[in-house]
Formats: C-alpha cells, structure tokens, sequence
C-alpha cells in the first residue's frame, strides 16, 4: 500500500492523478496514525486517571443520555413514509424486525443530519459491516459499524469507553463522525469508504463499490415520489456524493 508505481505510456490523465491521490492520502494516514497513537496513549491515560469514578453508570453499555429511546412524535408523514418503505427492505433483506430497521434508519437520518451525510450512506455502511447486528465483533472491530476501539479512544471517551460501542445510538454517530473525518481529509467519498474498511491498498475499490451498490438498493426501495430526493440536499453537498 502506496507505493509509487511509474505511470505507463497509455494512462490517461485521470487514472494517473487517482493513483497520485491514493498515494498522496497513503502518506497522510500514516502520518496521521503516528499522531494518533500518541492522543491514544495520552487519551487513555486522562481517561482512566480522572473518569474512574465517574464511570460506574457507564460499566453496563456506556449508554448516554440520547441513546434511550427514539422520540418519534416529531416525525411528519413524509418522513414516516420514506422511514417505513427503507425500513420495509431492510428488515426483509436482512432478517431484522420491522420495529428495530425502522428505528435505525430514523438514527441514520438524524445522524446523518448532524454530521452532513447522505442517512442512505449510514445506512449502506452498517449494512456491509454488520448485517444491522448490533452486537457483531469481528477481528477486534465492534458494533453496527464496525468500530475498532484502540483507533479511536478520544471518540470514546466522550460515551464511557469501549463498551458503549455496543449501543446502537453511540456506534452509529461515533461511525459516521469518523467516516466523514475521512471525507474532509481526502474531499473523495470512494476513498473515504476505502479507508473506512481498512482496504485503501485495494485498487479495485471493492469496498466502496459494496458500499455504493447498497446505497443504491435503498434509493430504489423509496417511493418514487421521494426517490428524486433520496437524501437530504444539504446533506448531499456536504458529504461530496458525486465525487468518487
């Protein structure tokens, strides 16, 4: 992963300046994870040092104060339509209750309201990371998405630690703060996907493709009414939906 590779005669312009990207990007997240151990280390340390005694609430899931229940008395009948006809496939193509798809795609529009992602994106993503599992553990990384702790220790700290990871609420707006960390840092969405799933070495962009093909099957799932606007439009400019 990123190394240079001399550019063939027959490369057009814009597969030379993606490689040039990549690269360029390979060089920062290195960079970057340098820095990041060492907030790690100095994280966990005020962590453990000062919140101690402060994490006996926090010692179940490290639930916090929004991570409760999910107010739906807000939600107008156009939401209540697109919310239901996602929710409808998602419970179907991923064997999960009706009552749980819904209440996770209402988190995704919320959070992804918030942070300026398209609520489809949020939604893709746990659906390639988790199968809307929200216990799922798998090579260390934890949650709906997928989360690896020790990457992310400052994030955590704010919920309690490690264990708040496995609450629904916290995994996805802890996910979606890192996944458009990644945006800003690259302006490209396939290569922050790329680097949402650990695989910025693969040139193939398996991933990401995963990722968009989901996000697709959950535009069609809308009513075609709504289908036009399948995310919000803020949100669609903030996250840089057509600038893979």
């Amino acid at each position: 992963m990123g190394q240079v590779t001399p550019s063939l005669p027959g490369e057009t312009n814009r597969g030379h300046a993606a490689r040039r990207l990549r690269e360029a990007v390979s060089v920062m997240v290195l960079a970057a994870s340098l820095g990041a151990l060492a907030l790690i280390v100095e994280n966990n340390q005020a962590y453990w040092s000062g919140q101690r005694g402060e994490s006996a609430e926090a010692e179940g899931l490290g639930l916090d104060e929004e991570s409760t229940t999910q107010d739906t008395a807000d939600i107008s009948p156009a939401e209540d339509n697109r919310y239901r006809a996602l929710s409808d496939s998602v419970a179907r193509r991923y064997r999960v209750s009706q009552e749980m798809a819904y209440d996770l795609v209402h988190l995704a529009h919320t959070v992804g309201q918030q942070h300026g992602l398209d609520p489809l994106l949020i939604i893709a993503v746990i659906a390639i990371e988790s199968r809307f599992n929200p216990i799922a553990e798998f090579n260390g990384a934890k949650g709906l998405m997928q989360i690896i702790p020790r990457y992310h220790a400052a994030k955590l700290a704010e919920y309690g630690g490690e264990k708040a990871l496995f609450d629904p609420t916290v995994n996805v707006k802890i996910g979606s703060r890192i996944l458009k960390d990644y945006l800003r840092l690259t302006g490209n969405l396939g290569i922050a996907l790329q680097m949402y799933g650990g695989a910025l070495g693969d040139s193939d962009d398996q991933y990401s493709t995963k990722v968009m093909n989901e996000q697709e099957r959950l535009k069609q799932a809308l009513p075609s009414a709504v289908r036009a606007s399948a995310a919000h439009p803020s949100a669609t400019r903030s996250a840089g939906l057509t600038t893979r």
